[in-house]
């Protein structure tokens, strides 16, 4: 696939769910009285904008690498930030999730978006791909693992009623 279209599709389906995310959050206002259920909600939803932020810079970016080699890196250090705040807020809450208790590979996953995005010719040199394709399947992962939380807080958030 054409790394521009894949990047086009990747930033629309983000940002669609990134308004589905808020349509469910707004008809679960119960999600606001407790801190933790807020947190696990504000890293569904950043779990969706990152990698959308990330593909439009990618599209944004076009022939330039420094473009997109900048808006990786931010986007991905806030992708660090935001999950380990989160780590740290609900820590006390018991999981039986598999995506839950192994949120740490969203923050390794970050960091090697940030690795690539510096250093865009070692993921190339790794893997024979071109460095947008490698920033790419980094990418799918994230999304692959935010479906997984999403599930994971809905089926949870439905036990708790």
């Amino acid at each position: 696939m054409d790394t521009t279209a894949f990047y086009s599709i990747v930033a629309g389906t983000c940002f669609a769910l990134v308004g589905l995310w808020w349509n469910v959050v707004q008809s679960h206002k119960e999600w606001f009285d407790d801190e933790s259920t807020r947190s696990l909600a504000g890293g569904v939803y950043s779990s969706f904008l990152i990698p959308g932020l990330m593909a439009l810079g990618a599209q944004v970016g076009g022939s330039s690498k420094l473009i997109w080699q900048m808006v990786f890196v931010l986007a991905a250090g806030m992708g660090m930030w935001t999950t380990g705040k989160l780590i740290r807020k609900t820590r006390h809450l018991k999981s039986a999730g598999f995506f839950r208790r192994n949120h740490w590979v969203v923050i390794l996953l970050y960091a090697l978006v940030i690795i690539f995005g510096i250093a865009p010719g070692l993921g190339a040199s790794l893997t024979g791909l071109t460095p947008l394709q490698v920033e790419g399947l980094l990418i799918v992962l994230l999304i692959l693992i935010a479906h997984g939380l999403v599930w994971e807080f809905m089926t949870e958030a439905q036990t708790k009623k």
